[in-house]
């Protein structure tokens, strides 16, 4: 259980690297207590984080575990709880035909069916906390704008816009709704941008594209990124629109 008084919780996955451990690193020197859940620890220790190793691929047990760990908390020593859901994977950049079943499972799992599951746990274990409640999910612009190659990726952040909508519908009803943004943090100088310039530019025709945009200094770092993403976050009219774009506030 949490120990420090009067101290903002948020919890990040996909913590470990990237967008996800600039969020991480920027939370704990803004005097959070941070709980990560990814396949690997983030880099740095701090008396602040805990660390959970979980695979997101298997979200079930890792919603349940997640659930258990809130019930135990004491909200009354709390600022704010706060989810953000950052953790997503992208499955081979080829034509939907073309790519494996299990790559495409794992890419949804990962991208939609936890931060479903996670949202879920957390909105049930918090619903009576007289405090501050907000998701943040890490959205992208193709889950707007569909982009050959990469249905996967597409479908799960549509979906997770979607959710968006749906969750501040409901919480919109409750005494102390938790408020929800499914945020698109603009293009990202992640492995996730190596992998897109990677791809065979035959079954992946906007390759080009991306190459484009690294080689014109056009990608935020993880850390401006996060930096946006928070500042956002902080917004006193967070949630009033579910859906949104970094690059239009």
């Amino acid at each position: 259980m949490l120990d420090a008084m009067n101290t903002p919780l948020t919890l990040v996955t996909g913590g470990s690297r990237g967008l996800g451990l600039a969020l991480v690193q920027q939370l704990l020197a803004r005097g959070h207590q941070v709980l990560t859940l990814s396949r690997r620890p983030p880099p740095l220790e701090h008396p602040a984080l805990q660390a959970w190793s979980v695979d997101l691929a298997e979200p079930v047990a890792a919603a349940g575990r997640l659930g258990a760990w809130l019930q135990g908390q004491d909200p009354a020593v709390l600022q704010s709880v706060t989810l953000i859901n950052n953790a997503g994977v992208i499955s081979e950049l080829a034509p939907l035909g073309e790519v494996d079943a299990v790559d495409l499972s794992n890419a949804l799992r990962v991208g939609l069916e936890a931060p479903m599951l996670l949202a879920a746990a957390f909105l049930r274990a918090t619903a009576a906390w007289n405090v501050p409640r907000k998701l943040l999910f890490v959205s992208s612009g193709l889950g707007r704008r569909a982009m050959a190659g990469s249905a996967s990726y597409c479908a799960a952040k549509a979906g997770m816009d979607h959710l968006a909508r749906a969750i501040a519908l409901e919480e919109a009803t409750r005494a102390n709704g938790a408020r929800v943004v499914s945020l698109a943090p603009g293009v990202v100088d992640t492995d996730m941008q190596v992998q897109l310039r990677g791809a065979d530019p035959a079954r992946f025709a906007e390759r080009s594209r991306f190459v484009g945009l690294h080689e014109g200094g056009l990608l935020d770092s993880p850390e401006t990124a996060a930096t946006k993403l928070l500042r956002y976050l902080d917004r006193a009219d967070f949630g009033s629109q579910p859906v949104a774009d970094v690059r239009d506030a």
